[in-house]
């Protein structure tokens, strides 16, 4: 995939797939060993001389080993003698392959499937089709059907994907905010969870999961980077603190003390919510233009009028609380953008004194929304506050009964426990919130709409020695 769509969706490209009606299971079995197509069109129920025989297979199979996965191999056999050997994953794949052939369009002798594949994959799609005869030809993109979108599989990003992919399927041209959506997530994780012990705790069972080797494990191994990077988050905003399972002591607070600073960790929070907030508004202006144009990317309140709005306000609060002369430049700026927003909302609503109402409300509402934002981020220092509190009600509990054999053992007993209920508790509500502002605060302005995922059609090639 060439290096310019990694930050994009690969482009796709309408295409045809055409062979002489006798050729059509060849070039079907071709596209299905490349599986770079996806084909178009709902598969009507399977019937035929293959179900029959793939049927009567699985009923003296019942309860042996599941439903069989579809394979092909390239030279055609007899349906009767696949049945004959067995051959399940064989038999499967020919009730698939006769499927899709099914939705072939005929004519004159020829038949023609359309569906989506990717730009660069044409030309090693072409080869293996002229090899059997057939042929691909580019088609227009049709008007009423959006590209699906492709994700480079860059390997490094693969964990981190399932931020993004839990929201919903990136829109086919917008920008890929995984990088930007990994780093700020670990940066508001750690900041609400930091603490340096418990950063190695989460370090420690990342690469315990890496190493695992439990079935069930399976799935989950492939994420082991997620809570290690977390982890790693934790431990730097943990020295920054100077806690350490809590404010032991054992390490100096680089930075401030979250219980000490209250006032100014708000503070910080808050900044770091414009600084995201502004982020996330440039990428939904990009994101705009490259789906709807210069207008929406205007005008849409996840467009330049909105991060004219939050610019205006942010420099209206500081020019009023630190720097007068920010106030008029904050003011300028901040009714540029709702001129621009009430603009964008009444070409959406109707005429008269209705639609006057209408698109006033819509005007209040985002900036009230705006406002909101940016004081969610607030709770990056509520809930880093409260896991310090936290942590040093455990540590205060354990000293308090320090002394003689049967206090230690007590006050042992009362940091580990804590200590883990704390670890435990915090860590999954602190993942939650972190979650929370990413989807809410900042990717409501990156999208506006969802794609949907390519998902192309692909069927195992056994060679023929393989089959049985």
């Amino acid at each position: 995939m060439p290096r310019s769509e990694t930050l994009v969706p690969a482009r796709m490209r309408r295409v045809a797939i055409v062979a002489t009606q006798p050729r059509l299971r060849d070039a079907l079995v071709e596209v299905a060993g490349a599986g770079t197509v996806e084909l178009s069109g709902a598969l009507a129920p399977a019937a035929g001389e293959a179900v029959d025989a793939l049927r009567c297979l699985e009923r003296t199979a019942a309860g042996s080993d599941g439903a069989p996965r579809p394979r092909l191999r390239r030279r055609a056999t007899a349906i009767a003698e696949l049945e004959r050997r067995g051959a399940r994953e064989l038999l499967a794949g020919e009730v698939a392959l006769r499927q899709r052939a099914e939705r072939a369009v005929t004519h004159g002798g020829f038949a023609l499937l359309a569906g989506w594949t990717p730009q660069h994959e044409l030309g090693a799609l072409r080869s293996r089709l002229s090899a059997v005869g057939a042929s691909i030809v580019e088609l227009a993109f049709p008007p009423t059907e959006t590209p699906p979108s492709l994700l480079v599989p860059v390997r490094a990003a693969r964990p981190f994907r399932l931020l993004v992919e839990t929201y919903g399927a990136l829109p086919y041209g917008d920008i890929d905010p995984t990088p930007f959506a990994a780093l700020i997530f670990f940066l508001m994780f750690g900041m609400m969870f930091g603490d340096a012990g418990d950063g190695l705790l989460l370090i420690a069972a990342a690469l315990l999961l890496r190493r695992a080797r439990h079935p069930r494990l399976s799935a989950a191994r492939r994420l082991w980077p997620f809570p290690a990077a977390a982890g790693a988050s934790a431990v730097v905003f943990g020295l920054l603190y100077g806690e350490f399972f809590g404010p032991t002591g054992i390490v100096p607070a680089l930075w401030l003390s979250p219980l000490d600073h209250a006032t100014m960790l708000l503070a910080v929070g808050a900044a770091i919510g414009v600084v995201l907030l502004v982020g996330a508004h440039t990428l939904g202006v990009v994101n705009r233009w490259r789906e709807r144009g210069r207008r929406a990317a205007l005008l849409a309140p996840s467009g330049l009028a909105g991060l004219l709005v939050l610019l205006g306000g942010v420099l209206l609060v500081v020019g009023l609380a630190y720097v007068p002369v920010l106030t008029a430049a904050g003011a300028v700026v901040g009714t540029l953008g709702a001129l621009l927003l009430y603009a964008g909302f009444r070409a959406e609503s109707g005429r008269g004194v209705e639609g006057v109402l209408q698109r006033l409300i819509e005007l209040l509402d985002a900036l009230l929304r705006t406002a909101a934002n940016v004081l969610s981020f607030t709770r990056l220092a509520a809930f880093g506050l409260m896991h310090a509190a936290i942590g040093g009600v455990v540590v205060d509990g354990a000293g308090a009964l320090a002394g003689g054999a049967a206090g230690y053992l007590a006050a042992a007993l009362l940091f580990g426990v804590g200590s883990a209920l704390a670890f435990a508790l915090e860590a999954l509500i602190v993942g939650v919130q972190a979650l929370r502002l990413e989807y809410y605060e900042l990717f409501s302005r990156v999208f506006v709409e969802e794609g949907r995922p390519f998902r192309p059609w692909s069927i195992p090639l056994l060679a023929d020695e393989e089959a049985p």
